[in-house]
Formats: C-alpha cells, structure tokens, sequence
C-alpha cells in the first residue's frame, strides 16, 4: 500500500507542476503498481496537462522546442492521442490532430512524418495498412524517436498524390 501510496504523491506534485516529464518518468512504475482504473487516469491528466500546453503555445503564437523537455513530451502526449483516435477508425479526428500537430514543432524530421501519418489518415488508410504498408517500423526503432518516423517507399506516393486526389 505505501508503494502506491508514494506513487499517488508523485504524480499529484507532477500534475500540480504541470510537469509532464516527471509523469513520463513514473509512467513505468504507474504500469507496475496502479490497476486499470488509476492507470487509465494517470493517463487522462497526462492529457489534460498537454491539452493546456497545447492552449497556452497556440495563444502565444510560437512553435514547440523538441529540445525543450516539457514541449517533447507535450507533443508526445498529443501525438499518443492522435495515434487512439487512429486505432479507434476515428479518421476526421486522428487527420485534423494530425495536421495540427505537424505545423507545431521546430523539428522539421517530426513535422515532415506526421504529414504521413495526417494524408494517409485522411484517406481512410486504417492503422494497420499504414503499419504494413507505409511505416518501417523497424527503421523507427533504431531511429528512438516516439513516433513513426521512418517509411517505405510506398509512403512517397500520399505526397505525390494531387491534393484533390487526397481529399
């Protein structure tokens, strides 16, 4: 009980912060030690928290600092959000989060992926065919980015496609 208890108090201190970093770094031992329940809402203040960043960055007009800790996990959160609204074939939702979150970042390898991942949602691409057919997973891997940022060939086609055709 005072594990979960020590736990609880060190996520409470990283939401009252809005430090969503120290929220990453006990993401591990909140997957060890919390049932499904307080899991599933340590993960919803991780959003919260991002989705109030997301505000604050919009109304200051600036784009995020992958460099800056809070901005990277800020958009990991956000990208992680999208991605479920992917899974869930919740295609509208997953492009717009998308296409937002591409214009967001000084970091042009992350704006330039996310392109894919916007396009091909888009287009009703499903997850798993962007998975099979667009995404090389296994070059992501060996990238340690926290998203999909390595493709196949086949991904050049989305950009070449006319916007008419995308839409």
């Amino acid at each position: 009980m005072r594990k979960i208890d020590d736990l609880k108090a060190k996520v409470l201190k990283a939401q009252e912060n809005s430090d969503l970093a120290s929220l990453y770094v006990l993401e591990q031992q909140a997957h060890e030690i919390f049932d499904e329940e307080t899991l599933h809402g340590f993960y919803a203040n991780i959003l919260d928290l991002a989705l109030e960043r997301l505000t604050d960055i919009l109304e200051a007009h600036r784009v995020m600092d992958m460099n800056e800790v809070q901005d990277f996990t800020t958009l990991r959160a956000l990208y992680e959000y999208a991605t479920e609204h992917y899974s869930a074939g919740q295609m509208a939702d997953a492009s717009a989060l998308y296409e937002v979150l591409s214009g967001l970042s000084n970091d042009k390898k992350f704006s330039d992926s996310l392109k894919f991942h916007w396009i091909a949602s888009a287009q009703n691409i499903s997850l798993d065919d962007f998975i099979s057919e667009i995404a090389d997973l296994d070059a992501t891997e060996k990238a340690g980015t926290f998203y999909i940022s390595c493709f196949s060939k086949e991904a050049q086609k989305l950009l070449d496609k006319p916007q008419i055709e995308r839409e």
